[in-house]
């Protein structure tokens, strides 16, 4: 007996070979009238974090920045041990979903807060703080962030080694 899995797969495959599309297409996708897209793995270059924002070593991997109407963008961040951004604000705000290592946040005024694997951080919109990597571990989160006028972020200066020991 042929299952409804097999049917399908077979018809996806006549479908493939009659349009003559690429499984791995890496082009807009049509379904029910609208464009899809897919970001493949590896299409979006790493990128170094720029001195004026970063303290350490980091590592930017941009993940999306939805198309007009849309504003939110997202990137994955990894900081080397002591590694951390300026301080900052949002002014939509900011999520952050750690997904590896052991980092500190903090807004001004606040304590350090240590975060991990896990957990999910919301910076309310226009709140000074800053984020990163412990002193010996190294972190990586996902920035979910959206853009008004154009931007999405305005840094200011950077945390100093005295703000930043825990």
């Amino acid at each position: 007996m042929i299952s409804r899995r097999t049917l399908l797969v077979a018809g996806a495959a006549a479908s493939v070979k009659a349009t003559g599309a690429s499984a791995l297409a890496t082009e807009p996708h049509k379904g029910n009238g609208m464009d899809i897209d897919i970001k493949r793995n590896g299409s979006r270059p790493s990128q170094k974090g720029s001195g004026d924002w970063f303290t350490g070593n980091v590592r930017v991997d941009p993940l999306f920045q939805a198309p007009d109407p849309g504003r939110v963008s997202a990137g994955q961040v990894t900081f080397e041990p002591g590694a951390r951004t300026a301080w900052h604000t949002h002014p939509l705000g900011q999520t952050l979903i750690v997904t590896a290592g052991l980092g500190w946040v903090q807004r001004e005024g606040g304590s350090v807060e240590e975060v991990r694997p896990g957990d999910v951080v919301w910076f309310p919109p226009g709140l000074k703080h800053w984020h990163g990597a412990s002193r010996t571990t190294a972190m990586t989160h996902i920035a979910i962030q959206e853009s008004v006028g154009g931007r999405n972020v305005d840094w200011m200066e950077k945390v100093s080694d005295e703000q930043y020991r825990k």
